[in-house]
């Protein structure tokens, strides 16, 4: 076993034990904080296809991110309504708002990367971008929603075996999707696929020149990734509660970026590091200053500089799979 697995199980049962210390201890709100760690991290592990294996530095994830909310809240506004969406009855139920969310994210998805992927650099940074701000002023002007004010969800959707009105309950349901995800992320890493996306990221050039055509492989795990990052959409609006425009703004798509960077690019587990630091630095200088960013750009700036491979590079001491 590599260090960089013994880092990777410490930290995922750490997350998975912690919480319920700090409930024992009195402490329940740790609970809640663990929950956002986990969906954050489901929502990077999706953006970390595209970003660590792809190379697509995008900047409109925070559309697929959102689409997913969007697709809790208004399933569990009709259902608590009675009222049919599209001529259908629909069950107040996660996993009927995961697939409609992955759905919804994953044809949006396809057309911004039919478009998108013929660009690069800049070019695709900035065609993502327009896409999702596009999608969040579509839900400012969304009245039958709450347009500007967002859509409140009275009850939380419910989840097969659980009572996701317990806080313990629904971080057992995040963390289980966050396994689920990390699992699907490691095994597409190490796959066929995984191995043409990150030669394309590499030498697009000497991929094509072996018969290999990188456009459809970055396509696909585009599309992928919009789709696990709509999941944890769906489970962030049902942690608070509500799903507003700002779930679409380019600032959330700004802070996947950074949670990637901030565990390790491309590191399998390297998400759930940085969703980790950025909720922690967030809860505590947040409650010491409201400019607790600026010590987060600090952390950033020398995570860049002095280890590339981010927290989990520093902790494993050797460079990302590749």
């Amino acid at each position: 076993m590599t260090r960089e697995n013994v880092v990777s199980i410490v930290l995922l049962c750490g997350l998975l034990i912690l919480p319920f210390v700090a409930q024992a201890a009195g402490y329940p709100f740790y609970m809640t904080l663990a929950t956002r760690m986990a969906i954050l991290a489901v929502a990077a592990v999706g953006l970390n296809i595209a970003l660590g294996l792809g190379g697509l530095v995008s900047f409109g994830h925070a559309a697929f991110f959102g689409i997913g909310g969007y697709a809790a809240g208004v399933i569990a506004s009709h259902a608590m309504n009675g009222e049919h969406l599209l001529g259908f009855a629909v069950p107040a139920s996660m996993p009927v708002a995961w697939l409609i969310g992955m759905l919804a994210a994953g044809l949006v998805a396809i057309v911004t990367g039919l478009i998108s992927l013929r660009t690069s650099g800049v070019y695709f940074i900035m065609i993502t971008l327009a896409f999702a701000q596009m999608i969040y002023y579509f839900a400012i002007s969304w009245p039958a929603y709450g347009g500007e004010d967002g859509l409140s969800i009275a009850m939380r959707n419910s989840f097969p075996g659980a009572n996701t009105a317990r806080p313990s309950d629904l971080f057992l349901v995040s963390f289980a999707i966050l396994l689920v995800v990390l699992l699907f992320f490691w095994r597409l890493r190490d796959s066929r696929f995984g191995a043409a996306l990150q030669a394309a990221r590499q030498n697009e050039g000497r991929v094509a020149a072996v018969g290999i055509e990188p456009f459809p492989i970055r396509l696909v795990a585009f599309v992928l990734s919009a789709m696990i990052t709509a999941v944890a959409g769906a489970m962030y609006a049902e942690l608070n509660r509500f799903v507003s425009p700002s779930m679409l703004s380019w600032t959330m798509s700004g802070e996947l970026i950074v949670l990637i960077i901030l565990g390790g690019v491309g590191r399998v587990v390297g998400p759930v590091a940085g969703a980790f630091v950025f909720v922690v630095l967030e809860y505590w200088l947040g409650g010491l200053t409201e400019r607790w960013q600026f010590f987060l750009g600090l952390m950033l700036l020398a995570i860049v500089l002095f280890s590339p491979g981010g927290l989990m590079g520093l902790l494993a001491g050797k460079a990302r799979h590749d």
